[in-house]
């Protein structure tokens, strides 16, 4: 194993330097809300603790009622609308036999909400699918908060699911937590086939019916989409941070392996408290825990959801990074995969050829990762460079492959797909914003051209089918941030410009909402921060503006004289229709207090880390 890239070192103290204060007071109040005796329902009265078994079977409640026996919460995110949810149905009935056969109880503890991008995709719910992570997070703080668990269990694997459950369990960060997925669906039609369908169909080629047909082949079964989006970028990510049993994230639903693992995951963590070597979560993610994450997301191409999302995930637990530190790291980071959008494999295909422990394996030994960290199966990253297999029908572990079989997806990191991580920090005078590059051609990098500017993604849609979009440009999205409308991706504006970009017309996106997990070919700086209506620049561009976005030297800027854009007033824009219906006007004041998209874009309020 080679020494820590100084780089890596460097950004790790940076952040260990800048969360000193927060960190501290984050631990200080999680070692003081630690049981005083062996178990947190020892802190009850006899009435508390009597509402809390009193529908438990005899057995249960005579151990519950004696205060030894460790108690592990189970919080679900399932449903049966969501492919990668719709798993779970099974799961707590395992994990409470797994965990008594080790000597531990097992309540249902609480469900979480679970909505999906895929469906409110261009619609009007998509403008609670951000902060749905924050409701999880509030949701998960309910159903931890009767002091009857000695440890949870969180089940949960989408896009804002997986990041809200992370941010629930760190307020209760003095139990212990292990994270147990569902695994991704099997593999549907090729995605050059999908992708291919939904641009025939942006360009009036092919009808609603072929484009169906080709989505529900895609989108066919159980389990999590295919792709490399927010969902499977959060299942490397509990991965890497040691947060999954090893190589759990991307064994198929409705499999043996898949039960095994669920059992083990159980069985191992009232394993743990009985023995007290369980780990507080809040203690296991630390400042190395998240520069992990972090790494493991820019090695991968993974979503760019997680320059918020991580960052939220890491204030929860006292750490402050921002979008420097992606950038600092993706400098330093080989790209090792190519999953689509950033490559024709799937999921699948990248587990086949060796996966999350080789991804691990390779980064350690090139000193990209901190290998001294504790994970949920004990101490050093190095036992996630195994894989998990049944013998017998008993559950073993094995090292991952050492090599790729097939160089195509996965590769070592003395010869990567690019000696980059693709993810890079866009600055000027527009304001900061991130830019996923893995997927975009060099020759698409740097774009100098007029802007079109929009106040939302229909408009752009209904200019395109104008043909008013026929020319280079640089289409301006924006009042789509946290606090206009919740920010909703807008992956719906691909295919158009995806069209344009195939006509031979230089095009790319500007916007202060997210492009999602699936950004792809076309250049987009996205996250603008800050956002419109907190007075951020972006809403000072007008049409015609020349922008200049360089993806390789870090600009964005509008191409105005200095004077001129100071004394340029900001548009304003007509938001009415973004607070009522579907719910939005429930969510209020979630947007009043939602914080930067660099802070996290979150709706907590006060001084969250």
């Amino acid at each position: 194993m080679n020494t820590l890239h100084p780089i890596i070192h460097s950004v790790t103290e940076r952040i260990r330097q800048r969360s000193h204060a927060s960190r501290s007071a984050y631990l200080a109040r999680i070692h003081s809300a630690a049981a005083q005796g062996k178990t947190q329902r020892s802190q009850l009265g006899c009435t508390n603790l009597a509402h809390g078994f009193a529908a438990m079977d005899k057995a249960v409640k005579i151990e519950l009622a004696q205060e030894a026996m460790p108690n592990l919460a189970i919080v679900s995110a399932y449903n049966d609308m969501l492919s990668a949810h719709q798993p779970f149905a099974a799961f707590p009935a395992w994990l409470k036999e797994a965990a008594w056969q080790h000597g531990a109880s097992a309540q249902f503890a609480g469900g979480v909400p679970a909505m999906c991008d895929g469906i409110t995709q261009g619609q009007s719910g998509m403008e609670l699918s951000l902060f749905s992570r924050d409701v999880i997070a509030m949701s998960t703080a309910v159903a931890l908060a009767h002091h009857m668990f000695d440890g949870a269990l969180y089940l949960g694997v989408c896009d804002k699911i997986v990041p809200g459950l992370l941010i629930g369990a760190l307020a209760f960060g003095h139990l212990p937590a292990l994270f147990v997925p569902a695994g991704p669906m099997t593999t549907g039609i090729a995605n050059d086939d999908k992708a291919r369908i939904r641009q025939l169909f942006a360009e009036g080629k092919v009808g609603r019916d072929a484009l169906l047909q080709s989505e529900a082949a895609c989108y066919h079964g159980a389990g999590t989409c295919t792709f490399y989006g927010t969902a499977n970028s959060n299942q490397m990510l509990m991965e890497i941070m040691g947060l999954h049993l090893p190589g759990a994230a991307f064994a198929h639903p409705g499999t043996p392996l898949r039960e095994a693992l669920t059992r083990q995951a159980a069985a191992l963590l009232a394993q743990q408290l009985n023995s007290g070597s369980a780990m507080p979560v809040g203690e296991m993610v630390d400042e190395k825990t998240i520069v992990n994450g972090m790494v493991g997301l820019l090695a991968t191409g993974g979503s760019t959801n997680h320059t918020l999302h991580l960052v939220a995930m890491a204030r929860a637990a006292g750490i402050i990074i921002n979008w420097s530190d992606f950038d600092d790291l993706s400098a330093a980071t080989p790209l090792l995969a190519r999953i689509y959008p950033n490559g024709k494999a799937d999921i699948n295909h990248f587990h086949a050829a060796g996966g999350v422990g080789l991804v691990v394996r390779e980064l350690l030994a090139a000193g990209l990762l901190h290998p001294d960290v504790h994970t949920v199966v004990g101490h050093g990253l190095h036992t996630h460079t195994q894989e998990p297999y049944l013998h017998n029908g008993v559950l073993q572990w094995r090292d991952a492959p050492d090599h790729s079989g097939d160089d195509s997806v996965l590769r070592p990191a003395h010869a990567p797909f690019a000696a980059n991580g693709g993810l890079r920090l866009l600055q000027g005078n527009i304001g900061r914003a991130v830019i996923k590059v893995s997927a975009v051609a060099a020759d698409q990098q740097i774009i100098q051209a007029p802007a079109r500017v929009f106040d939302n993604q229909h408009a752009v849609l209904a200019a395109f089918e104008r043909g008013e979009l026929n020319q280079d440009g640089v289409v301006v999205v924006r009042f789509q941030g946290a606090r206009a409308n919740g920010m909703p991706e807008l992956h719906q504006l691909t295919p158009a410009l995806s069209v344009l970009q195939n006509r031979g017309f230089k095009v790319a996106i500007v916007t202060d909402g997210r492009m999602s997990g699936a950004s792809g070919k076309v250049p987009a700086a996205i996250h603008v921060s800050p956002e419109a209506l907190m007075g951020g620049d972006i809403a000072k561009i007008r049409d015609g503006d020349i922008i200049r976005l360089d993806a390789v030297s870090g600009e964005l800027k509008v191409l105005v004289d200095a004077t001129e854009w100071a004394a340029r007033q900001p548009a304003g824009a007509d938001l009415n229709a973004n607070a009522h219906g579907c719910g939005r006007e429930l969510f209020a004041g979630m947007r009043q207090l939602a914080s930067s998209a660099e802070t996290g874009a979150m709706s907590f309020g006060g001084d969250f880390a």
